[in-house]
């Protein structure tokens, strides 16, 4: 089944000397249960297909379709609201709030939905099991390794029940060795709970783990929809 897709994707940024296209007409299909990882150089569009994906910006051709429905025939409530619902989001640089708890962290996009607060005590204990952080709940960002805080972004990503995590460069702030504890959190999630995730890196260690694997460079999908286990 068929979550999220993007046909004909074009990004073109105007400067006053020049201008930049950071994407020339992509086109991905993310499907239920899909491990993929894009690689490519600092400057290859990585992040910006990212942020289109999401709707969290808008390409400047082409369409990105959730559901089945176009997101640019939707206002920016609606597009909030599938992006609340829908998407979870994982960032380099973790994005915790810093005042708030790990458990307070992972509960802020239910409060937003507002679930009542007995679903929320449930789900965010269970997925602060799941990435092995239930015991370090009460703990502010501050008291956290990098590894911790990235765990607390992922198990805020899944609170929701999202159809698809998007994660930029999620290994980014961290070492070898934590990083790729992070991707064999997220793969096993994949499989436990048949979330989709995009990874986009320069990392290509994580290649190992993908079951999608692209690669971007110049705006454009080199490789696109290249199953590893298809080719075994």
């Amino acid at each position: 089944m068929t979550i999220l897709k993007a046909r004909g994707i074009k990004k073109v940024y105007t400067t006053q000397a020049e201008k930049v296209y950071a994407l020339k007409g992509v086109d991905l299909e993310i499907n239920k249960g899909d491990f993929i990882v894009i690689n490519g150089p600092s400057g290859s569009g990585k992040t910006t297909l990212l942020n289109i994906l999401s709707g969290v910006d808008r390409p400047t051709e082409g369409e990105v379709y959730i559901d089945g429905k176009p997101l640019s025939e939707l206002k920016d409530s609606k597009r909030t609201l599938i992006r609340r619902n829908k998407i979870g989001l994982v960032f380099q640089s973790f994005e915790l709030i810093p005042v708030l708890t790990a458990r307070e962290n992972v509960e802020y996009p239910l409060l937003l939905q507002k679930i009542d607060r007995s679903q929320r005590k449930k789900r965010v204990d269970c997925i602060l099991d799941q990435v092995g952080l239930l015991d370090m709940a009460d703990r502010r960002p501050s008291q956290l390794s990098g590894g911790q805080k990235q765990r607390v972004a992922i198990a805020r990503a899944l609170v929701t029940e999202p159809d698809v995590v998007l994660a930029d460069e999620p290994t980014g702030n961290l070492d070898t060795g934590t990083g790729r504890k992070i991707i064999e959190l997220m793969n096993r999630l994949n499989h436990d709970f048949q979330v989709s995730f995009v990874i986009v890196t320069h990392d290509l260690s994580i290649n190992q783990y993908a079951r999608k694997l692209i690669k971007i460079r110049d705006g454009r999908l080199e490789v696109n929809n290249y199953d590893k286990n298809s080719m075994a």
